[in-house]
């Protein structure tokens, strides 16, 4: 019989911390929500966002980005990175620059 494992837990933060940090993620979630309602609008277009993301986007999965794009659903928006070969889940700093190269090139021809 395997002795039990130990658990591995969080690190032990103080309220402060915690605090701090959901500050920091709603901060993000209120800022991501604008960017989305400006790309829907057309005040800001997906080219800027995928070439040159600013730092509160580059966790935020590309896919999400896309259907924010008028005219891009989800069946759209995955057949794109189906063709650019980006998985669904990737996040926007998580692109290469080849992918990131490939997604800006096929919004510019369109």
């Amino acid at each position: 019989m395997a002795p039990p494992q130990a658990q591995i837990q969080a690190p032990v933060r103080s309220l402060d911390q915690r605090m701090e940090a959901l500050k920091r993620a709603n901060d993000i979630r209120v800022k991501r929500a604008q960017l989305k309602k400006d790309l829907k609008s057309g005040a800001v277009s997906i080219e800027q966002i995928l070439g040159n993301p600013p730092e509160f986007v580059s966790t935020a999965k590309v896919f999400d980005m896309l259907v924010a794009v008028p005219k891009f659903g989800r069946v759209k928006a995955a057949r794109l990175l189906n063709q650019c070969r980006i998985s669904q889940s990737k996040t926007v700093g998580g692109l290469s620059e080849r992918q990131r190269a490939e997604l800006v090139g096929l919004f510019a021809r369109n």
